[in-house]
């Protein structure tokens, strides 16, 4: 075999492991965006950016997390509206969405047995006192 073969059959070789990277990505099943409407969600961004700092000046951990009972805990007063977004990023079937209201003084607490073992986002939006806050929490059950 001379160079100009060996040189020939690399390039095919390098042809076909591309085009075979190709359609193997193609096939995919499971690539996700973050969320449904990334770009609505990009524009409100600064809301967010501002209910952030508005929740860390209560000056107390709304959302806490016991890996032992698997119980997530929600500091929050009586008469506080808002929702409990649980996010699973590696599969976005297994997200949820819970309404709080809370009707009680002291601690509200969520279980979330039920939920499947590994990596997910807390992310809890709420109204104080007229004023709206944004909280979040990474946890592993």
């Amino acid at each position: 075999m001379n160079w100009g073969t060996g040189i020939v059959l690399t390039i095919i070789a390098f042809v076909v492991l591309i085009m075979t990277m190709v359609v193997i990505s193609v096939r995919m099943d499971g690539i996700e965006l973050v969320t449904e409407n990334y770009y609505e969600e990009e524009i409100k961004y600064q809301d967010r950016i501002d209910e952030s700092n508005s929740a860390l000046g209560l000056d107390r951990e709304v959302i806490s997390y016991d890996a032992q009972s698997k119980v997530l805990a929600l500091d929050l007063p009586n008469g506080t509206t808002g929702t409990l977004q649980l996010f699973r990023p590696s599969d976005s079937s297994l997200d949820q969405e819970i309404v709080v209201n809370v009707t009680h003084s002291g601690i509200t607490e969520v279980t979330l047995e039920n939920l499947k073992t590994g990596y997910w986002k807390v992310q809890l939006n709420w109204s104080e006192n007229g004023v709206d806050h944004y909280q979040e929490k990474k946890i592993t059950i």
